[in-house]
């Protein structure tokens, strides 16, 4: 599958680790559709580690766990299909899961078979117990060519965590998304240590095969499997933000048949959305700013149309100010234009004066901005 466009949907271990079952999948299901999720474009709803039977059957075929899915997993996908949403499994590229389940090494093409059979759509692709004397580039193009073979169209999420360098050779499977840092938890730690590492990968981000920088936690409030902490709203805005404006897979881990009103704002913020799925895709930019720190982080991004995407990001616990240059995004003052500045989240609009911008931040706060190139 080629995907124009970074992923949307939900996923279930964030919050449900092992604790999934059939009836779980049709309640997210419904609430994905009727809280108008679906229609601001998360479409894929995925079911992740801990669904089958610890063994195989006589035939080789992973066995969805009776206990849990008691009608199998091709009437669950028919329910999610019927809903208008895609279906989603998991599996791994080592003999067992990272839970300890079934992995698919050497059963790629049995397992891509079956995969398509019960209507899977997105796959999941993870990379514990893998063997250790087959480099991952080998193990994901083996995957990558079973799903291409296997008559249905599946997208393959590739889940290596960035290990054996995969940003190198990624592009030569056949995967649509791949993870570049090992697992997020619901901590603000875990979102500054992730936002992090990304700057030396934004090369390897684009149209076709894009870079995964974990599930959403937005909206768990320290419950659920990634727990942990837990973060403030303000903090998941700026954590959702900087996922939506570097071009991540957006894929929420939150329980949404519990979500409040702030974790729907921050999850349908329409301008938002429309900056993650511009169809460029195009690199971002990390502006050094004007005595900026460490913890702020300024990202620019060009858009399809010509409109410029800007993100200003307090990764600190103190307020502090973001500033910097327009020339910095190719508008020096000779070009004889400047900005105009809308701001995502409040709709404030201004227009940048004297080639520069300085705005004040909360701690842990953020600014991000759709601006349109106008003459001075």
């Amino acid at each position: 599958m080629v995907k124009l466009t970074p992923p949307m949907g939900w996923n279930s271990w964030n919050t449900f680790g092992a604790n999934i079952n059939e009836e779980l999948i049709k309640e997210t299901a419904d609430v994905m559709v009727e809280s108008g999720l679906l229609a601001k474009g998360y479409e894929y709803l995925v079911i992740d580690d801990c669904w089958s039977l610890k063994t195989r059957d006589e035939n080789e075929r992973l066995v969805p766990d009776p206990e849990k899915f008691p009608n199998g997993m091709k009437a669950v996908a028919d329910y999610v299909h019927s809903k208008g949403l895609k279906f989603g499994m998991y599996s791994c590229a080592g003999n067992l899961t990272c839970a300890g389940y079934p992995g698919s090494f050497e059963h790629e093409f049995i397992d891509a078979k079956t995969f398509a059979e019960w209507g899977v759509d997105f796959l999941k692709y993870d990379y514990c117990y893998h063997s250790p004397i087959i480099h991952g580039q080998y193990l994901y193009r083996r995957m990558g060519l079973a799903l291409e073979n296997c008559g249905r169209d599946i997208l393959f999420s590739a889940c290596s965590w960035g290990s054996d360098q995969t940003h190198e050779w990624i592009k030569t499977s056949a995967a649509s998304m791949w993870r570049s840092t090992g697992d997020i938890f619901d901590t603000w730690e875990s979102v500054k240590d992730l936002t992090k590492q990304q700057e030396k990968l934004h090369p390897y981000n684009g149209v076709g095969c894009f870079n995964d920088m974990d599930m959403l936690i937005v909206g768990m409030y320290g419950e659920g499997n990634v727990g942990l902490k837990g973060c403030t709203d303000t903090q998941y805005k700026t954590h959702y933000s900087i996922w939506a404006l570097l071009g991540s897979p957006l894929m929420i881990g939150c329980d949404i048949r519990k979500m409040n009103e702030a974790t729907k704002e921050i999850l349908c913020n329409d301008e938002l959305i429309a900056i993650n799925q511009d169809r460029a895709c195009r690199q971002p930019v990390k502006l050094n700013g004007i005595w900026s720190g460490d913890d702020m982080v300024i990202y620019s991004r060009q858009l399809e149309n010509g409109d410029v995407a800007i993100g200003l990001f307090n990764l600190s616990e103190e307020k502090a100010a973001a500033r910097f240059n327009l020339d910095e995004i190719g508008l020096g003052f000779s070009t004889g234009k400047t900005l105009d500045m809308h701001e995502v989240w409040t709709k404030e609009d201004f227009r940048v004066e004297n080639s520069t911008v300085i705005r004040e931040l909360p701690p842990f706060g953020c600014e991000v901005y759709r601006a349109k190139v106008v003459d001075l």
